[in-house]
């Protein structure tokens, strides 16, 4: 049960309003105050803004509504080009899920989003936050959305200080007081733009603040000491290698990743197993046979769970190897246009380093 506070919160809705109506962020996918949004818009935005930042995700956003304007023109597009451009945005699964849920409203739902909670959380890759997010964003319902910035808002609205994610319950039953019955989309985005711009992690501004009067950490002292967090456990390493290798007429090798796990279904440099410890010797892993030389450094790549340190081989193959090698061969200056995360980008730049900045290269596909 949420601990009750002395502060009157009624006041929060309508000043965070009025302050939305007049600060509120221009972004590619958000309608202005007060004005219907697109469904469609509001699924793909929110799909690509878990867990990636809004300044990545505004090119993105207009790739993919350029390319597939509607849900039926996504479910339509191959998986793999799906996959293509969702390269670099990290979290592939969300990928997968954003095109298995667009084949499903498509098919199963005429091309139209439900507009209720449960129905939503039914969709392949939609959970809890997204479902109140679509409610309350596209379709005007009353939906207690809650992102890291509401956490840290909540957070110090009530001052609560039990440490996240303890705090989770509470900071829930705390900001469903707080949700309005009207304009619950603008109320949501506003709790969202106020924890990007002015209730930031560090250093909030307080004095441009609309809630200050009604903040129980501001009127303690305390606003920039809280949320409070539980220590972090320390990341896992793992190791491997990665074998880039090229064929007579300069095409490197790629292979495609499994559909189901980490990074499933983009296309990787061919890749040893992710071992705890690092291996004396990799040749046994090697795609095809080649005279195998290391680079020099090493690729270190960060995901949720542990960090990853990779060796990089590169090698040249006869064109009798190539043949024999299961894969696909891609032409260097096409390298851009598949489906690479950001790990196999980086052992490409490393066993590339006479090429610059490949990747910033506009894609010939």
């Amino acid at each position: 049960m949420a601990a009750k506070s002395k502060t009157d919160h009624r006041p929060v809705a309508p000043a965070l309003l009025r302050w939305y109506d007049k600060h509120a962020r221009v972004l590619p996918w958000r309608s202005r105050p007060g004005e219907h949004a697109d469904p469609y818009a509001v699924w793909l935005s929110e799909i690509m803004l878990q867990q990636t930042t809004v300044a990545t995700v505004g090119k993105y956003f207009r790739d993919f509504m350029q390319r597939w304007p509607t849900v039926e023109q996504l479910a339509a597009a191959p998986i793999d080009d799906v996959m293509k451009r969702w390269a670099g945005l990290g979290y592939y699964s969300r990928a997968r899920n954003l095109h298995a849920c667009a084949v499903m409203v498509a098919h199963d739902y005429n091309g139209q989003f439900p507009d209720d909670e449960a129905a939503l959380q039914k969709l392949p890759g939609i959970g809890p936050y997204t479902a109140a997010a679509i409610t309350a964003i596209a379709f005007g319902k009353r939906a207690t959305v809650i992102d890291g910035n509401v956490d840290r808002v909540v957070t110090r609205l009530f001052a609560i200080e039990m440490p996240l994610p303890l705090s989770k319950p509470e900071i829930r039953a705390q900001a469903e007081t707080l949700t309005p019955d009207k304009r619950a989309g603008d109320f949501a985005q506003a709790m969202m733009d106020l924890g990007a711009t002015i209730c930031t992690p560090k250093s909030p501004s307080c004095n441009r603040c609309p809630l200050t009067e009604v903040c129980d950490a501001y009127a303690q002292g305390i606003a920039d000491t809280l949320p409070r967090r539980a220590p972090k456990k320390p990341r896992p390493v793992r190791h491997g290698a990665c074998f880039f290798v090229t064929r007579p007429d300069g095409a490197v090798l790629l292979r495609k990743r499994v559909a189901k796990g980490l990074l499933g279904g983009m296309m990787e440099v061919p890749t040893t197993p992710w071992l705890d410890a690092a291996a004396e010797d990799y040749s046994e892993f090697a795609p095809l046979k080649a005279k195998w030389k290391k680079r020099m450094g090493l690729v270190e790549h960060t995901f949720t769970h542990f960090h990853l340190i990779l060796t990089v081989f590169v090698g040249a193959a006869g064109a009798k190897e190539a043949a024999k090698a299961g894969g696909v061969w891609t032409a260097q200056d096409e390298l851009a246009g598949e489906a690479l995360p950001s790990l196999m980008r980086k052992v490409v730049a490393l066993a590339m380093p006479d090429e610059g900045p490949l990747f910033s290269k506009q894609s010939k596909k």
